[in-house]
């Protein structure tokens, strides 16, 4: 089994809704069970910045599913909950991602592990500290480290 974090964000329909549900989603992919999980933080958007506040919160996974396959398995609770991909940074009701997938490096072209840019967002540090606080993202250094560069960035935990 594989120790992965997993960061969720909603801003559409409901995004309390659509994260919680998520939470259970990931308890019902095959050879997986959810850990822990982190409260629910609220933060502006990134990129396109003409949407809706988002809803993020980090879940703490077991798998035995490789990551590519895990990567399959969330957009696939992705569409059940209606994303639609009409552009980079657009809203939708449920975004999955995988952060870490114990400590694999690797880059395809549908996946980089570590998760590329999380070391740069406080929406997902600080609920990725609040389950696994020591963890470390490989080649970049510790959450804790990587949260105090993120110090002036808002994500507001509202649980």
């Amino acid at each position: 089994m594989t120790l992965a974090y997993v960061g969720i964000g909603s801003n559409l329909d409901e995004p309390r809704s659509h994260v919680e549900l998520a939470f259970e989603d990931l308890g019902r992919i095959p050879d997986t069970s959810v850990v822990k999980r982190s409260s629910l933080y609220r933060s502006a958007p990134v990129g396109y910045a003409d949407q809706p506040d988002f809803v993020n919160a980090v879940a703490e996974i077991r798998t035995s599913l490789p990551a590519s396959r895990l990567l399959a398995e969330l957009k696939e609770i992705e569409a059940r909950h209606g994303r639609r991909r009409s552009f980079r940074n657009a809203p939708r009701p449920l975004d999955l991602d995988i952060l870490l997938y114990g400590e694999l490096t690797m880059t395809l072209a549908h996946l980089t592990l570590p998760h590329p840019r999380m070391h740069e967002r406080a929406f997902v540090l600080r609920p990725l500290y609040e389950v696994a606080p020591h963890a470390l993202i490989p080649g970049v250094g510790t959450v804790k480290d990587c949260m105090e560069k993120t110090a002036e960035q808002v994500a507001e935990r509202i649980e």
